[in-house]
């Protein structure tokens, strides 16, 4: 259960799908304690996972630029600040 190549192949939505369920069996904590360690321990590795696909997804996320005449000029990185 602790294979991480098989972590690193799984898109955002499944990745994330299966950290809510080991939340969720957590959460009701009839799981043995060796299980809970184990799959607290996947838990980890698809958190960083998913956060390793959020930020290459923020990265990937542009605006449009607008020019001095109203028509789009390009793109530019977008500033979450703003």
């Amino acid at each position: 259960m602790t294979d991480t190549t098989t972590i690193k192949t799984l898109p955002f939505e499944k990745a994330l799908a299966e950290l809510e369920e080991i939340v969720r069996r957590l959460e009701r904590g009839d799981v043995p304690l060796e299980d809970s360690i184990a799959i607290y321990e996947r838990g980890e590795a698809l958190k960083k996972h998913c956060e390793q696909l959020l930020k290459k997804a923020e990265a990937r996320i542009e605006k449009i630029t607008i020019g001095p005449d109203g028509q789009a000029g390009g793109t530019a990185p977008l500033d979450v600040a703003e």
